[in-house]
């Protein structure tokens, strides 16, 4: 069982880094259109939602479907949000800003959609630099799961810098908005029946 778990850890990890791997064979070829740097930035900040959003998913699957497996994916899949989160978050950085401290800050000032990213990668750092077991422990369980709740105000907050990035078609930001809440809902449900079951 644990050899057959470790060959799926393999696959997911493969898997999670072929969007990166397209990427860069995209702009190797030159096919990310006539401003490819902008394209891979905001490419890159979309994986990281999909992946705060695969990794959200997690423990409605293993609910719904009584497979307890999936949550041994759901670290890996969280530090692969991050990863292309930093990605996203170097290139702007770097190719967009040539890291100059002070118009960063203006940009983070001055535009909403940017503070917003921003705010949302901020929140993203200690989620992971306390996503390994001995952080856990350190913290302690019902504190860790605290902190880890802010994960979904990171997703509400990314996917409203997406709907804001967008400038015309806001069909896809919209659906991850959807998506978004209805994990939410399926949250506060759960939530609300385990206080039921309490009281009881």
């Amino acid at each position: 069982m644990q050899k057959h778990i470790t060959s799926l850890k393999r696959l997911v990890f493969i898997i999670s880094l072929l969007p990166l791997s397209w990427l860069i064979y995209a702009l190797l070829t030159d096919q990310l259109g006539a401003n490819p740097i902008e394209a891979v930035t905001r490419d890159t900040g979309v994986w990281a939602l999909r992946f705060i959003m695969v990794t959200l998913l997690i423990s409605p699957l293993r609910k719904l479907t009584g497979i307890n497996q999936f949550i041994r994916f759901r670290r890996m899949l969280g530090l692969f949000a991050f990863f292309y989160a930093s990605v996203h978050m170097l290139l702007y950085l770097g190719m967009d800003q040539f890291f100059d401290v002070h118009e960063i800050w203006l940009d983070i000032v001055k535009r909403p959609f940017i503070t917003i990213g921003f705010i949302s990668f901020v929140l993203l750092i200690p989620l992971t630099i306390t996503s390994t077991d001995k952080m856990m422990k350190r913290l302690g369980g019902r504190r860790w799961k605290k902190l880890h709740y802010l994960i979904y105000l990171i997703v509400v907050l990314s996917c409203v810098h997406f709907y804001m990035l967008v400038k015309q078609d806001k069909t896809e930001p919209l659906i991850y908005l959807l998506i978004t809440f209805l994990l939410l809902g399926f949250r506060l449900f759960i939530q609300h029946r385990r206080n039921q079951s309490t009281a009881l």
